[in-house]
């Protein structure tokens, strides 16, 4: 059966999820959650010796909350035939509508963190030990990072040279707005690199591996998919997604304890927020008791409380839990990477495939082909992970 014949069978899903992919491109919620302000906020926050609570500045929405909802609730599901595929948009309704009253409420401290949680949920306990079981792993012969002597200039001219191994474009842009080193923006196909960031070698490789060897390559597959739910995102699929991205790290050899330590803070200071930590609490908690360096606290600080408090950060090391058991399951990481999917949704995915509603991966991400990790505390930790 060919596509038009497709189309035409399954007319009703094609028209939800078109219609569905017009809404869900308003709202893309790291694009408003990065502060405008941080390098000010930041200095700020240093001189009044890490007491005055910054704060910070947000993108103005380019969008009506209400309407947006009302709309995405407005389609009638019961005209896919499907059970599981019905099930599926509704989940997918249900998520992105918690994803418009989060950024709705960016900035509106309890507000957005309830919000929050609904989207992304937060630590449990066998999380937090986890991350206090690699914090306890002591860094082998006392080895400390190369110097940090690439530019974002120099970042951008690696990875052109990098995404040559993928038959896909890359649109690259320097920002001072955003908290990460470097992400990835799926609605523009954009990888954004921080304007003052510095690189080493390793950061370079890790945020390469990380950021186009799976979110580009996901973004692409999603493209090229006849639904277009695969490139705007399944329900959590930011778990598997951030997940897959940091089993690329590990993979392609790029994967540190150093890296390992700072997903664990992450998690350390996810859990502060459910304990009533302000800005500056979860900052002591970080730089004055885990005595980390407090640029790199600050960064893990602004991650977890922008917007109000969002725990999302804690997902990079459950989703590579998750990702490292499944690959070692002996089962195939591809139907992962077919898009913005998750591994709860692995079972509908293959029903699309079967139905003629989605196709393979077009591209696969080259580190997953062999283990080039050669650190054996990095095995050990993925080994014992609760």
């Amino acid at each position: 059966m060919n596509v038009q014949d497709i189309e035409k069978e399954h007319a009703n899903l094609f028209a939800i999820d078109k219609n569905l992919d017009r809404l869900i491109k308003r709202v893309e919620l790291l694009s408003y959650l990065n502060p405008l302000n941080t390098e000010k906020e930041k200095q700020r926050f240093f001189s009044s010796k890490y007491t005055e609570e910054p704060v910070f500045k947000y993108p103005k929405k380019k969008f009506n909350a209400f309407k947006l909802q009302r709309l995405l609730f407005s389609h009638k599901l019961e005209k896919i035939e499907d059970d599981d595929i019905r099930a599926l948009y509704q989940s997918i309704i249900y998520y992105y509508a918690n994803m418009v009253q989060c950024a709705e409420a960016i900035g509106e401290k309890k507000k957005f963190y309830y919000n929050s949680l609904r989207l992304y949920g937060t630590p449990k306990q066998k999380d937090v030990d986890n991350a206090r079981f690699i914090l306890h792993i002591k860094n082998e012969n006392g080895s400390k990072p190369s110097e940090k002597k690439y530019t974002s200039t120099d970042a951008k001219a690696y990875f052109e040279d990098f995404v040559e191994r993928y038959n896909f474009p890359l649109n690259i842009k320097l920002s001072t707005s955003i908290a990460a080193d470097a992400m990835v923006s799926n609605s523009t196909q954009t990888l954004f690199i921080k304007k003052n960031a510095r690189f080493n070698d390793n950061q370079l490789k890790t945020l390469a591996n990380h950021e186009i060897g799976v979110h580009m390559v996901t973004t692409f597959n999603g493209l090229s998919q006849p639904l277009r739910i695969f490139s705007n995102g399944f329900p959590k699929n930011v778990e598997t997604q951030e997940g897959l991205a940091v089993f690329s790290e590990y993979m392609s050899g790029a994967l540190t304890l150093d890296r390992l330590k700072i997903l664990a803070y992450r998690v350390i200071a996810a859990d502060s927020l459910i304990k009533g930590f302000s800005f500056a609490d979860t900052f002591d908690l970080l730089h004055g008791q885990y005595k980390l360096d407090r640029d790199k606290a600050f960064i893990i600080t602004l991650r977890i409380h922008r917007g109000g408090g969002f725990t999302k950060d804690y997902l990079y090391l459950t989703g590579l839990k998750k990702i490292y058991e499944h690959y070692k399951s002996g089962a195939s990481l591809s139907p992962m990477l077919t898009g913005k999917v998750s591994i709860e949704w692995l079972d509908s995915i293959q029903k699309l495939q079967n139905l003629g509603l989605a196709g393979t991966s077009t591209h696969i991400t080259d580190s997953f082909s062999d283990t080039k990790n050669t650190t054996p505390a990095i095995d050990f930790i993925l080994q014992n992970l609760r």
